[in-house]
């Protein structure tokens, strides 16, 4: 299967960090420095796994906006409480905190949490996009280092 998407290139990092971005067990960074490894443009190859990571991202930024209430309240069954101690935190640290959204595990609740407080679709796109791709420019820039 790895091979499979290494020979696909950039289409399938597209879609591997897409799918990365959401509540989903996958991870994009080993594609990506396959790819580099490969010798395909590591600006590329950035610039492809930052917009596919930030697209799933925006899906689950959606999820907030349009179904965060019911899924508070009856899928994850989180209380009223501490509903309102993560809004306070979250009105102490605000959207900067989207640029961690490239974290595991923390990453897919900070995106949901800034669909459900209604953090404009531009601020969140240009946050979460900043933070990811600096983690894929890190991951491309290590991963040179360590083949050169």
């Amino acid at each position: 299967m790895e091979s499979l998407l290494i020979d696909w290139g950039l289409p399938a990092l597209l879609v591997v960090s897409f799918l990365a971005a959401t509540v989903l067990p996958v991870a994009s960074e080993w594609l990506l420095a396959a790819l580099v490894i490969k010798a395909v443009d590591p600006g590329v190859a950035v610039g492809t796994a930052t917009l596919g990571n930030t697209l799933g991202a925006m899906t689950t930024w959606a999820l907030g906006i349009w179904g965060g209430p019911y899924i508070l309240q009856h899928w994850l069954k989180i209380s009223d409480r501490d509903q309102r101690r993560a809004r306070r935190w979250y009105a102490r640290w605000g959207s900067w905190s989207l640029l961690m959204a490239w974290l595991p595990i923390a990453g897919d609740p900070l995106c949901f949490v800034g669909g459900l407080l209604r953090v404009p679709l531009w601020r969140f796109t240009l946050l979460v996009a900043a933070g990811k791709a600096a983690r894929y420019a890190a991951i491309a820039w290590m991963t040179q280092k360590l083949i050169s």
